[in-house]
């Protein structure tokens, strides 16, 4: 309307014009009437109005696109979203590898270019929003709670959604397992009412590796948290790992503590929540808990023999063991 009445008024600026039985009134009016509007309750809104306008159009010239490099993050962790929902949404062929006494259970599956992947699943009594916003919006904090995690740090924030980290996993009794590190690409994104917290390894040029660290790889990785169904207070918590240490460890080994470790990482992860929980909900919660079993400590038994090195792995399931002579033993834990 405003453009219009401007026009207007420039038209009876012009000799030919003014003489037009109306035109002028018309104009008159159109100006009151525009100004009216725009000055609304106040004599100063439209002064606001015009401020608000530039002030958005400022923001948007101030905004910066993203470069092909953030680009290029944002891709890969949509990528590793959507690798993890597919295979997550595939049922067929996981295999039980342990089933807690309290429920927790983790499955396994051996998939074509990616190798054995694990997948937790715990049902938590926590809402999935104080869940996301630990995992999530506290993720710096994990080396607090978590003992298999020395620290995690975000080297870059990539929009709403997307970050680069650098994680460092905690030393092993005896230093058995070297030093480990990881840098990922992460996508935090909420659908509804379920949330998902996906990554994949990836390269960043401010993080090269370290001297005396191995850098392992990991991915595609994913968190879902939905409502249980049941009761929208609890969250149905699923992660799907996927994992490369690197080194000279056999992944026999690997594989047999990475299952446990995920149960670990449901237990520390309770144990962090009860934590932020009034008191009483605690002793009412630690009432009802069972005593964790005993930890599960792996026997790798390093034998020399013809100057070859073989790798012994004791059936944890059944404790059974074969005693071999001249055998060192290591006991490590992951």
């Amino acid at each position: 309307m405003l453009p219009a009445t401007f026009k207007l008024c420039a038209g009876i600026s012009y000799r030919h014009t003014r003489n037009m039985t109306g035109l002028r009134k018309t104009a008159m009016v159109a100006i009151k009437h525009e100004l009216s509007r725009l000055s609304g309750p106040g004599p100063s809104s439209w002064i606001s109005q015009v401020r608000r306008r530039s002030s958005l159009l400022s923001s948007r010239i101030e905004e910066k696109p993203y470069s092909e490099m953030d680009m290029s993050y944002i891709k890969q962790g949509e990528e590793a979203l959507q690798k993890s929902i597919s295979i997550l949404s595939d049922q067929d062929g996981w295999q039980t590898e342990i089933v807690a006494a309290n429920g927790d259970k983790v499955l396994s599956k051996v998939l074509p270019d990616i190798g054995k992947v694990f997948k937790l699943e715990v049902l938590l009594d926590q809402p999935p929003d104080n869940l996301y916003g630990e995992l999530v919006d506290n993720m710096e904090q994990m080396g607090e709670w978590n003992p298999n995690v020395k620290q995690v740090k975000i080297l870059q924030k990539i929009g709403q959604d997307t970050m680069v980290t650098h994680e460092m996993a905690a030393e092993t009794p005896g230093n058995v397992v070297g030093p480990r590190d990881f840098v990922s690409v992460r996508c935090a994104k909420r659908r509804g009412s379920t949330c998902f917290l996906a990554g994949m390894s990836t390269h960043y040029p401010g993080m090269p590796e370290q001297k005396g660290v191995v850098r392992a790889e990991n991915g595609p990785t994913c968190i879902v948290m939905r409502p249980s169904t049941e009761d929208p207070n609890k969250t149905k918590f699923t992660w799907l790992l996927s994992i490369d240490l690197k080194g000279w460890i056999p992944k026999s080994i690997i594989n047999k503590v990475l299952s446990q470790t995920q149960v670990d990482f449901a237990q520390h992860l309770r144990h962090r929540m009860e934590s932020h929980m009034p008191s009483s909900e605690v002793k009412e919660k630690t009432k009802k808990k069972k005593k964790m079993g005993p930890r599960i400590w792996l026997v790798m038994h390093i034998i020399f023999s013809y100057d070859a090195l073989c790798f012994f792995v004791p059936n944890i399931v059944t404790g059974s063991d074969v005693h071999r002579p001249n055998a060192k033993f290591i006991f490590f834990s992951i």
